[in-house]
């Protein structure tokens, strides 16, 4: 994967401009990452969705069964260094094998489960010792692994944990009773990371594994959907563990819970993405295939409307998903560089860029749903009956918006970091907040667009920066302290910030496209970015609005108002006759292409 590495952190594209040189896009996979790719396809069409329903049941020792293939395959040691028998493949490619194995259904979540949270807490904070004995088994799949750190009384409020650790007289062991729930994996699971507090005070993280005495299992969870994912309550009743399994350093748990969560999002979004192509792709086939009025439906405007709008978004989703991967290598390489392990640059690099994995985790889960719904919807009838696929997406798709933190923790994680990063320095935002305020009083000059091809949509951009900078720097000066209480202000905030990121994301990676490919080749691509960001305006200015007169009122609010519409202006395109376009250029692949 060639990339330019530069000196950017988290968070600056609400502060700086990006150039499409600066960006890594699907369009430029090597050879090996479309090898990868070309697996994992063949792995999910051979094992995968034929047994689809045999999964769902819960067919004893199928989901272990393919698990273990999935590990002669390789898939569950890509990113494991070589020296524990992986493949050491880079932050971008370990994405792309995610993506791919999203449209997996319950598998994609057994499966992230245990190369992700099951995995990489012992990979980025167990010692040498835990790490020889573990990691080969987990990569190879001989062991499984599972995450418990969710209980009856703490879900988003992780630290309030009553699972208790109490180390025994000896000083040998520590003794865990408690209990966890919503645990994935868990009814074959070999190896548990547990979260607990020692003395009812520090929380911290062990390794357990299977058969520990004193931890025993609840039945299998009935849920709406992932129905084939094993997800059971986890009891520890004097459940001694040695004092070696202690994972990180004690009383820092915390560390360990939040970093895997900024992987775990941005991944989380990468499964997504996979999940909305391919439930893009049953859509269009149906809607070629369904005749009514004598005709198939895809021919009806109503019908093409909602094909085109679900390739819009999964487009735009993809381009700042691979967008901030990119950004996440770079960094790592950066760390490297600077003398970091392996383990010390990827979580260096995940945690500088946390608000992009929050932002994705947002935009991915809320496009794969929108897709499934609209799914059912252009399937009729037949989109609400168990015996068709969308029945399946439609289930599989709501967890992800509870997922990694919900949504609406995600939402205001994104502001709460902006700021802190500010009041650390580390993100000058009084500058540019300061500027538009006397910019506010001025009268608004004429500028010279430049070139390009999106050089109208490039100061839109910037005119709608500003208006989050406006909006935000506003609600930080009159809440100060008190604004982590005005959630629904955070909120709309966030809502700006994902729109403005991802509309970005898009605009850049069509011009890169182009820049690659030529202009014929990147033509619709324009249409995707230019209707993408055409809705962004709009529901930017919506949640400007609200936010402004939540908080203001008279003047002051009157001013804030002129503000937000001068900077959220833009010129109007016609919608009807792009979506067309993109829909006509779908149903002739007969599947999502872009």
């Amino acid at each position: 994967m060639e990339v330019d590495v530069k000196n950017r952190k988290g968070g600056e594209f609400l502060i700086k401009s990006t150039d499409y040189q600066d960006v890594f896009t699907p369009e430029q996979y090597d050879d090996e990452q479309k090898m990868m790719a070309s697996m994992c396809k063949d792995f999910l069409d051979s094992d995968i969705l034929p047994h689809l329903d045999a999964i769902d049941r819960q067919e004893e020792g199928l989901m272990e069964k393919l698990l273990n293939k999935a590990g002669e395959l390789g898939l569950l040691s890509a990113s494991l260094p070589e020296k524990y028998e992986g493949f050491g493949k880079d932050f971008t490619t370990s994405l792309l094998i995610t993506e791919m194995m999203g449209a997996g259904h319950s598998f994609a979540v057994a499966l992230a489960a245990h190369t992700g949270i099951g995995m990489l807490p012992i990979l980025y904070f167990g010692n040498d010792a835990q790490k020889d004995k573990y990691l080969p088994k987990l990569g190879s799949g001989v062991l499984k692994a599972s995450y418990c750190l969710t209980e009856p009384g703490s879900g988003s409020d992780a630290l309030a944990a009553k699972t208790k650790a109490v180390l025994t007289p000896d000083g040998l062991s520590y003794v865990l009773n408690g209990q966890k729930m919503w645990i994935t994996n868990a009814g074959f699971a070999d190896v548990f990371i547990v979260f607990a507090k020692i003395d009812g005070e520090h929380f911290t993280g062990f390794i357990v594994e299977k058969g520990t005495a004193g931890m025993s299992l609840g039945n299998e969870e009935h849920k709406m959907g992932i129905k084939g994912s094993s997800t059971r309550q986890v009891f520890f009743s004097d459940c001694k563990i040695p004092k070696e399994n202690v994972l990180g350093e004690i009383g820092k748990g915390h560390l360990i819970a939040f970093n895997i969560l900024n992987i775990g999002r941005i991944k989380l979004a990468a499964a997504a993405l996979g999940a909305s192509k391919q439930t893009s792709t049953i859509a269009i086939k149906y809607a070629k295939e369904r005749i009514q009025f004598k005709m198939p439906i895809a021919n009806f405007g109503a019908i093409q409307h909602k094909l085109a709008e679900q390739a819009i978004r999964i487009y735009a989703v993809e381009s700042a998903l691979y967008r901030a991967g990119a950004d996440i290598h770079q960094k790592e390489e950066q760390l490297r560089g600077m003398g970091k392990t392996n383990e010390e640059a990827l979580l260096g690099a995940a945690s500088d860029y946390a608000i992009e994995c929050a932002i994705l985790k947002v935009a991915g889960s809320e496009v794969l749903d929108y897709v499934a719904d609209e799914g059912v919807q252009i399937l009729g009838g037949y989109g609400y009956s168990a015996d068709y696929p969308m029945d399946r997406a439609y289930r599989d798709s709501r967890i992800n918006r509870i997922f990694e933190g919900t949504n609406e923790i995600n939402r205001m994680l994104i502001l709460d970091m902006f700021l802190k990063r500010a009041l650390k320095g580390e993100l000058d935002l009084m500058s540019p907040a300061m500027a538009i305020q006397k910019e506010l009083m001025s009268v608004p000059e004429s500028k010279d667009l430049g070139i390009g091809i999106f050089a109208q949509e490039k100061e839109v951009l910037v005119q709608l920066k500003k208006s989050i900078l406006m909006t935000a720097g506003f609600a930080a000066q009159k809440f100060m302290l008190t604004l982590s209480h005005e959630q629904e202000i955070l909120m709309n905030l966030s809502d700006m910030i994902i729109d403005v990121y991802v509309a970005e994301s898009t605009l850049l990676r069509t011009e890169k496209l182009i820049s690659l490919k030529g202009e014929k080749e990147g033509n619709i691509q324009v249409e995707i970015s230019k209707v993408y960001l055409n809705d962004a305006i709009d529901r930017i200015y919506l949640a400007g609005k609200n936010a402004i007169t939540s908080m203001t009122e008279g003047d002051e609010q009157k001013m804030l108002l002129l503000g937000l519409k001068r900077f959220t202006k833009s010129t109007s395109i016609n919608t009807k006759e792009s979506r067309r376009k993109i829909a006509k250029k779908l149903i002739e692949a007969d599947k999502y292409i872009f």
